[in-house]
């Protein structure tokens, strides 16, 4: 009878404490549920476009004057629709340029292959209008083509090309000994203009022809004095970019599961938007990972400069949040969270943030690099582990390009 009774206990017990446990864990269900939130992350590009992505100068090698018979080469970066945009005085006049057409020498033809060879055609020679050609006396007339002097007999141009790199050599020749005109070439300036995806930012640069001059070529062509145009230059060269729509991820535990600093990319679907800001198959693979609990997209096409994008996630206490999204301008580059960071979390969240290099794509000038989306390109390939962007390009520091804040 006793062991009855003690059985019965014992049983009793077991029930009450099993209803107790599944309360509890209902309790706490129902709770986590209650406490629920939703937020919002915002994506902002904050570059500062600039006209040129990049520009520089040029000198003889022995004296800065390029003397007849003396060559100088210039290497720059450039993508379909990208021109170059160069000039320097005719030494032995009053005040005459020399400067490629607008807006500027073509490198690329029409089915985007680079051109390369003899490229003289593409100078001209131009008369400032700021000195009478004859008495040097100052007027003010427009910038005309000079008259019966082809260029082209002074000066020999001639391009190569690595299409690895993207990277072009100009190289300028004085050829005006072996003509009546001869004449030292003063040292010089170069530019690439930007491109946005549609057009050239800038698609007259330096001056503009049947107009008045500037004091930055009025420099140039009366005496050969690159410094008012190099600081218009330095302060209006920069690389610039576009950003993807941006992948949102809500998830637990303490791996990020959109990428992994020092290992190669996983093939899940990174590679995507880091070349062509493509969030379809990361988003779809992501999706059905055991601790992910939701996944987002902010946005449904390109960042331009100026512009933002959001996305509304919901998460728990516990979950934490991700994100990525494409360095536009770039073969491979993806912006993302380089901290873990709690979903809870409300404010910037940019200096959290890092460019990264994903390791798929070879890397070219930003925004100058003809295998780039932006261009209309596919990387060519590589197989290196994932990485932070480093110092080999002037790339404007994360919080110079983009905005990340969650409310």
């Amino acid at each position: 009878m006793n062991k009855l009774i003690f059985r019965t206990s014992v049983l009793a017990s077991a029930t009450l404490a099993a209803f107790t446990l599944s309360s509890c864990h209902d309790s706490d269900n129902a709770m986590m549920t209650d406490m629920a939130f939703q937020r919002t992350i915002t994506f902002e590009n904050v570059v500062t476009p600039k006209d040129f992505v990049q520009s520089g100068s040029f000198q003889g090698t022995e004296t800065p004057v390029i003397m007849p018979g003396q060559s100088v080469s210039i290497k720059f970066s450039a993508g379909k629709t990208q021109a170059l945009m160069f000039a320097t005085m005719y030494g032995a006049s009053k005040d005459w340029f020399f400067a490629s057409q607008q807006p500027g020498i073509k490198l690329f033809d029409s089915n985007g292959n680079a051109i390369t060879g003899d490229v003289s055609s593409s100078v001209r020679l131009w008369d400032n209008g700021s000195k009478d050609d004859t008495t040097g006396q100052v007027e003010s007339k427009p910038i005309i083509q000079v008259p019966n002097l082809d260029a082209s007999q002074l000066m020999k141009l001639n391009l190569s090309y690595n299409d690895v790199s993207s990277e072009f050599t100009l190289t300028i020749t004085n050829k005006s000994d072996e003509t009546a005109h001869t004449t030292p070439f003063s040292p010089g300036v170069w530019a690439v203009s930007n491109y946005n995806g549609s057009q050239l930012l800038n698609s007259a640069p330096f001056f503009t022809p049947n107009a008045l001059s500037n004091p930055e070529i009025t420099d140039i062509a009366q005496m050969g004095n690159i410094s008012k145009m190099m600081t218009k230059l330095n302060a209006n060269t920069g690389i610039m970019t576009g950003l993807s729509p941006a992948l949102v991820v809500v998830y637990r535990g303490d791996k990020n599961p959109i990428y992994e600093l020092g290992k190669s990319d996983s093939g899940m679907g990174l590679k995507d938007i880091a070349q062509f800001g493509n969030v379809t198959k990361l988003q779809n693979t992501l999706k059905s990972l055991s601790n992910v609990k939701g996944v987002y997209v902010a946005g449904n096409a390109p960042v331009a400069p100026g512009s933002k994008i959001t996305a509304n996630f919901k998460a728990e206490p516990g979950d934490k949040i991700a994100y990525a999204t494409m360095f536009g301008f770039s073969n491979d580059w993806f912006y993302a969270n380089e901290q873990n960071i709690d979903a809870n979390t409300k404010g910037d969240l940019s200096s959290k943030t890092s460019l990264f290099d994903s390791g798929t794509g070879i890397d070219q000038y930003p925004g100058a690099g003809n295998h780039q989306a932006l261009f209309g390109g596919t990387p060519q390939s590589e197989n290196v582990i994932i990485s932070k962007v480093g110092t080999q390009y002037p790339v404007p520091a994360v919080q110079n390009v983009i905005k990340v804040t969650i409310n």
